[in-house]
């Protein structure tokens, strides 16, 4: 079952929406449950994995010091 409820947008923002469903031919709520859909998803995913990282930490997991140095050496620039 699906609920209502009612969301403020300033107008640019409703503007923009209207704009992008009229190119995607799709109803401003199809756009609205999606973007939420993946709003929801993505903050869980990333709670979820904040959580099991301090979990970890709470059990004295943590990287050694090799482990620390590869992964700088891998993201920083050559």
């Amino acid at each position: 079952m699906a609920a209502a409820f009612t969301v403020r947008l300033s107008d640019e923002l409703v503007e923009a929406l209207d704009q992008l469903a009229d190119r995607t031919e799709r109803s401003r709520s199809w756009l609205v449950t999606r973007a939420v859909e993946q709003y929801v998803a993505l903050n869980a995913w990333q709670l979820s994995k904040i959580e099991a990282g301090i979990a970890a930490a709470d059990h004295g997991e943590f990287a050694g010091d090799d482990e620390v140095a590869r992964a700088i050496a891998k993201f920083s620039p050559p």
